[in-house]
């Protein structure tokens, strides 16, 4: 029989590597076969080759099942999890080898992160982790030859881990590299540590250099240069060449008295592996790069392809020593001839880097897929269905933030995803579920203290983001039995206070302040007040029935002392209000009223982990999702966006409308949501819509589907959430909050400031302490006047409006402004209870039909810490009526010379101010006497003149 030439190849002091893995060849004992037959020594793996593995087939199926079944967790980690599983099989069938090498062979390679590949610190500190978490002495961590990673490979050298570098092109670079191996060998031995057990190989590339080169080669000859015939004398020998002089290097260094010292110590040498060996020019021998590189002391880590035809007509002979003087010439010549080797090879090491991160997306993309199919729907599903050129436009913007690794800038918090300012320094909702998750202990004890104090009723007092997703989840969740139930109060109109201050027995009424600063107005005053009227029932126990939630270090954590709470929960600093739902803010209140926290917290957990760093863009439900919404903004002008839901989770919308109004509306920029403008015929619509179907898909409306099918057919941009139960709206909380910030980088602004809405609060401000000091408010002159109203107008529709007489008048001029693309707010400062909501509504409806545009209905001041920052701040298309109304009584602020109807009224003043002064079209309408009859007036005013 003929000798098997990778048997052979020991004869050489050469050591096969097979550049593969796959499990199922693991387990069918393929790999040991080769051990055993022929004389394989060491096995290599990279991202290319386990996303072959796990992308395609059904080998890891299994325990992808057996992974999302028990537990919640992201790509990266079932990606390692499987591939160390494969790596540690791997190991276990080469341990022999190594043993019988003494630890110079029997070898697995597994590859540090490709995304830190130009990041040396984070680079060591990956292969830290992976070296402690396989744990096998016969494993070896590949680290990239970029420029910052030399320090990577001599730290880890030091600290005892074998190094298998890779993606080496040049010389150069490769002298840098056993530089370092020596000098980490050196600082292991100074720390007193044996250094026999290290090993190391640098992995030199070979047949990319040819491809790279051969190809300039061919495109001069085929245009005629006149250096033709010597340009064909070196086509496929310049990465030989190279190789050749790079192993040169090796033989010198390894006569030096530095590395003989190290070599008396025991040290083995860092050999020189030959790797990407399979030849692509079927000119040439398929076996050339195995052929032509034989020498001692040198791997070959080969294909399996290439491993099969060596082994049938492979030529063993010690090639690597010979024709040196040769190979110096074809060098020579090749820089003679202009093909700029360097230039080439520092080409090749980018593009290496680059295809391997591609690599890694791609097989974290195949991860991520088969997650989603096997979670089936444990997981809110995603469709868009957009026109053809904002399909391309979405499709572009993923692949961008793809190449840019931006998902793992936004979870690093590098504010340079965004504006460059301090949104690093409010991401902390990014990781607030697992936090919950291990404090659900002690909330789960509080929610049993709750009920065994026998409360009947919790009454929330809040603003904004404090008191919108608490009300969502009471909402949807509905009352649970043998728990309080829960009301949510964030008005100052004394109407509505007083209605909440019935609905409750404050007797047996828990009451939950809820205020991040702990300084906004309206907490305060609630508290204030629903605290004094506690005290007169309850006496000195008023304490044990209020629970504060704030941030630490603010004033309400200093009241809450102050009057002896019951208790005190803490909100992160780095979250802000609108993104706090799923913080304390959310979370306690929910605990309160009953609602499974354990559900909760970890269906929000699997929509966190879904939207990880890991989680290529394409298939991030939260990077998805954001890039339509920033897209439609950006290249579109879709601003306004249109919120649909299923009605049994409705009241999802408000929430909605107040993360993407406050995070986005800013700098003339951003979006404007409509909420609960009920869907009519698709013309109605113009080319500035986007919508948003929130759909429950066991509690489906049948006029809501066939809508919405019919805004689909008519080329309307439509994005679909499907929540396959109720309690995914926590996914779709952590998705949108997501989402919204990803859109926040591609209009190019920051979503975590909300600067107009302090000016409203300034101008608050005000107004409360002039009345404070002279004990009534400033006089305003209204433009017209008639029997039960007063106009005022904004500095943009004085000059419009002077002169007309009746309120009828002012309104036609006024509706009359209205162009395509605007929309109209209506914004009321008044109780807002079903009658009123049943009003603005018509109301909001029949100008969206007349005038084409979109319409919001809004209540203050509830919506002043929600959509009042995209009215101020956002794009100037708003066309805005105020109205307020006298009140049928008032309520006194404890402690304060104004009341609530005097905070309303100062607070309808200083939005409408701003307003003004930021040049909107803005008027007001004060209703005077009878609120019922004025607003019926009001609307059939309105209706006639549309």
């Amino acid at each position: 029989m003929v000798e098997n030439p990778l048997i052979k190849l020991e004869q050489y002091k050469q050591s096969p590597w097979l550049d593969f893995i796959q499990r199922s060849f693991t387990q069918s004992g393929g790999l040991k076969k080769l051990v055993d037959e022929d004389g394989l020594k060491g096995v290599t793996s990279n991202p290319s080759i386990f996303e072959k593995a796990m992308g395609h087939g059904t080998d890891y199926d299994e325990q992808f099942k057996q992974l999302i079944s028990s537990g919640i967790t992201d790509v990266v980690t079932l990606y390692e999890t499987m591939a160390i599983d494969d790596i540690r099989a791997a190991c276990s069938v080469l341990y022999p080898v190594w043993e019988k090498t003494h630890g110079l062979d029997g070898y697995v390679s597994l590859e540090v992160s490709p995304y830190i590949a130009m990041d040396g610190h984070a680079t060591l500190e990956d292969a830290r982790r992976l070296w402690k978490r396989v744990a096998e002495k016969n494993l070896m961590i590949k680290i990239p030859a970029t420029a910052p990673c030399i320090a990577a490979i001599e730290g880890a050298i030091a600290e005892g881990i074998n190094v298998n570098v890779t993606l080496l092109f040049s010389l150069d670079m490769y002298k840098q590299v056993l530089e370092a191996y020596i000098k980490g060998l050196e600082a292991h031995l100074a720390k007193g540590h044996h250094i026999a057990h290290i090993a190391s190989v640098a992995s030199f590339f070979i047949s990319r250099i040819d491809t790279a080169i051969d190809k300039q080669i061919d495109q001069r000859i085929a245009a005629g240069d006149k250096e033709s015939g010597a340009l064909k004398a070196i086509r496929g020998k310049v990465a030989i060449a190279n190789a050749k002089l790079a192993y040169q290097h090796y033989l010198e260094v390894m006569q030096s008295d530095r590395w003989k010292k190290l070599e008396a110590a025991g040290a083995k040498p860092q050999r020189l592996l030959w790797a990407s060996t399979s030849c692509k020019d079927k000119t040439f021998p398929d076996t050339i790069y195995v052929d032509q590189l034989i020498g001692r002391d040198t791997v070959n880590t080969i294909p399996p392809a290439t491993m099969d035809a060596f082994r049938d007509h492979g030529t063993v002979a010690d090639t690597l020593e010979q024709n040196i003087d040769e190979a110096k010439k074809i060098l020579a010549e090749a820089e003679h001839l202009n093909l700029d080797l360097k230039k080439v090879t520092d080409q090749l090491l980018e593009d290496g880097v680059n295809s391997f991160a591609d690599a890694f997306d791609q097989l974290l993309g195949s991860v991520g897929e088969k997650q989603m199919i096997l979670q089936g729907n444990k997981l809110t599903h995603l469709q868009s269905d957009l026109p053809s050129d904002y399909e391309t436009a979405v499709k572009t913007g993923l692949d961008k933030w793809r190449k840019n690794g931006t998902v793992r800038k936004l979870w690093d918090r590098e504010s340079s995803v965004w504006t460059g300012k301090d949104e690093n320094k409010w991401l902390g909702w990014l990781d607030i579920v697992d936090q919950q998750v291990e404090n659900l202990a002690e909330l789960e004890e509080f929610q049993k203290e709750v009920r065994n104090r026998g409360f009947t009723d919790i009454l929330l007092l809040g603003m904004g983001g404090s008191s919108l997703g608490p009300e969502v989840l009471g909402e949807v969740f509905g009352h649970q039995a043998g728990f309080p139930r829960l009301h949510v109060l964030d008005s100052t109109d004394p109407q509505q206070v007083h209605s909440f201050q019935q609905k409750v027995t404050i007797a047996t009424t828990l009451f939950i302040v809820s205020s991040k600063s702990g300084s906004t107005l309206e907490p305060n005053i609630l508290k204030a007040y629903f605290f004094n009227e506690a005290k007169k029932v309850l006496g000195d126990k008023v304490g044990q029935h209020f629970v504060a939630v704030t941030d630490p270090g603010s004033h309400m954590e200093d009241v809450a002392k102050q009057d002896g709470f019951w208790k005190i929960f803490y909100g992160l600093k780095s979250i802000g209000g609108r993104y706090s739902v799923l913080s304390n803010f959310g979370i306690v209140p929910a605990a309160a009223a009953g609602l499974p926290l354990q559900e909760i917290l970890y269906s929000a957990q699997r929509m966190e982990k879904a939207c990880s760093a890991g989680s290529p863009p394409a298939q991030n439900p939260g990077v998805q999702l954001g890039t339509i919404f920033g897209v439609g903004v950006a290249e579109f002008k879709r601003d306004k966006f249109t919120i649909i839901a299923s009605p049994d989770i409705g009241s999802l919308g408000s929430w909605l409308e107040q993360l993407l109004a406050e995070s986005t509306g800013k700098v003339g920029k951003g979006i404007i949501p409509i909420d609960e403008e009920t869907l009519t015929v698709p013309s109605v619509y113009g080319k500035d819509r986007l919508f948003i179907y929130l759909r429950l898909e066991n509690k489906i409306d049948p006029q809501q589907e066939k809508a919405i099918a019919e805004l689909k057919a008519a080329q309307q941009p439509v994005v679909t959430i499907n929540l396959h139960d109720k309690a995914q709206i926590v996914q779709t909380f952590f998705q949108t909050e997501f989402a919204t910030a990803v859109a926040g980088a591609f209009i190019g602004i920051n979503p975590f400031d909300q600067p107009d809405v302090e000016a409203s609060k300034i101008e608050t401000k005000k107004i409360t302490t002039a009345y404070n000091e002279k004990g009534s408010l400033p006089v305003i002159t209204p433009i017209v006047q008639e029997q039960g109203f007063d106009l005022y107008a904004g500095k943009v529709e004085i000059a419009k409006l002077k002169g007309l007489s009746t309120i009828s008048e002012a309104l036609k001029s006024f509706f009359n402004e209205i162009v395509a693309g605007d929309y109209v707010a209506v914004l009321a400062y008044i109780e807002r209870d079903l009658a009123t909501r049943e009003w603005i509504q018509k109301l909001r409806l029949a100008i969206r039909d007349k005038k084409k545009v979109a319409t919001a209905a809004e209540f203050g001041p509830r919506f002043l810490h929600s959509t009042g920052q995209a009215y101020k701040g956002g794009p100037n298309s708003g066309v805005f009526l105020q109205i307020t109304a006298d009140d049928d009584h008032d309520l006194p602020v404890p402690g304060e010379k104004y009341t609530f109807g005097i905070v309303k009224e100062a607070q309808a003043r200083g939005d409408f101010d701003v307003l003004s002064g930021r040049d909107r079209r803005v008027i007001r309408i004060h209703v005077k006497g009878n609120m019922k009859v004025g607003l019926d007036k009001l609307s059939q005013s309105i209706l006639n003149i549309l």
